[in-house]
């Protein structure tokens, strides 16, 4: 597979209404928000969605959420291990992860694997006695494996600050504890934003991407589910309607190297309060605004 040939800056525009979009689990799950009010979605949460409808079309993915896996691995290092094999590390097997796993080649990812086998090391416990076998490893068997993906995801943030509207209900749970008893007492709190709209930025770089076998192809999978990033993604906090894509803006560079800096291409998008969006034009820099779908 050929790697990416040209450099690619894009930005998600989305529109919240009546929707938690991103809870902190240490915050009570309220929607993420700075001190000045300005509404958060994190580039995990982001990835997470992105994974998630990639897993949907059929690609590969390593990072696999529980409630929607397509194999019957427990845990990423019991998929790396059945997947990659008991010896890990080096070149062959950062190759061979990248070719395997789309979300691996895209973002990167860290292979932190535990030792498996004891090494069964002889030691003394005291001066004079007799060394004993022992089940502690024989130093660090581990492995370690970083590989720095081509395509990064800023976290999103709104526009303007944002209204948390937060409503007291009650929660059907056990009050005795094992489900024999239903405690109608036991009061909890939902969280919503009212209304906001949100914008992210992202960019595709070909020398990492020579690295990771990240090729035009990958790129324009991305291009094509960015617009559906929010489909098929409903819950109780995020009801179907209540999230949607307003705009993609994709910008490709004429070659690697590009034109000019991201930071320079993400500061030519305009969005107005209602989700508007105009571009500026950079000499030499072709901009594509798609559609949420």
């Amino acid at each position: 597979m050929n790697s990416l040939q040209h450099k690619i800056d894009f930005a998600l525009v989305l529109r919240v209404t009546n929707a938690n979009p991103n809870g902190d689990p240490l915050n009570g799950n309220r929607p993420r928000t700075s001190y000045d009010s300005i509404g958060e979605i994190t580039d995990v949460c982001l990835k997470r969605k992105l994974r998630d409808r990639l897993l949907e079309r059929g690609e590969p993915i390593f990072v696999q959420s529980d409630d929607r896996k397509a194999d019957e691995y427990s845990s990423l290092a019991e998929r790396a291990r059945a997947k990659l094999g008991d010896t890990l590390g080096g070149a062959e097997t950062v190759k061979k992860a990248c070719d395997m796993w789309f979300d691996v080649r895209a973002f990167g990812q860290l292979f932190a694997i535990k030792p498996t086998k004891k090494a069964g090391a002889k030691r003394s416990l005291r001066k004079g006695e007799d060394a004993k076998e022992t089940d502690e490893p024989e130093g660090d068997t581990g492995v370690s494996i970083g590989i720095r993906g081509p395509v990064t995801l800023q976290s999103a943030f709104s526009l303007e600050p944002v209204e948390v509207t937060s409503t007291q209900i009650t929660k059907s749970v056990s009050g005795e504890g094992d489900g024999s008893k239903r405690g109608p007492d036991t009061m909890g709190m939902k969280h919503r934003v009212d209304h906001g709209v949100y914008v992210c930025f992202g960019s595709m770089n070909p020398q990492l991407a020579e690295r990771t076998g990240f090729g035009d192809q990958d790129a324009a999978t991305i291009k094509s589910i960015l617009p559906k990033l929010l489909e098929n993604d409903a819950s109780s906090a995020r009801p179907e309607g209540s999230m949607e894509v307003l705009h993609v803006v994709w910008w490709q560079h004429p070659g690697r190297l590009g034109v000019c800096s991201s930071a320079k291409v993400h500061r030519s998008l305009s969005v107005s309060s209602d989700g508007q969006v105009t571009v500026r034009e950079i000499e030499g820099l072709v901009a594509e605004i798609i559609p949420g779908y």
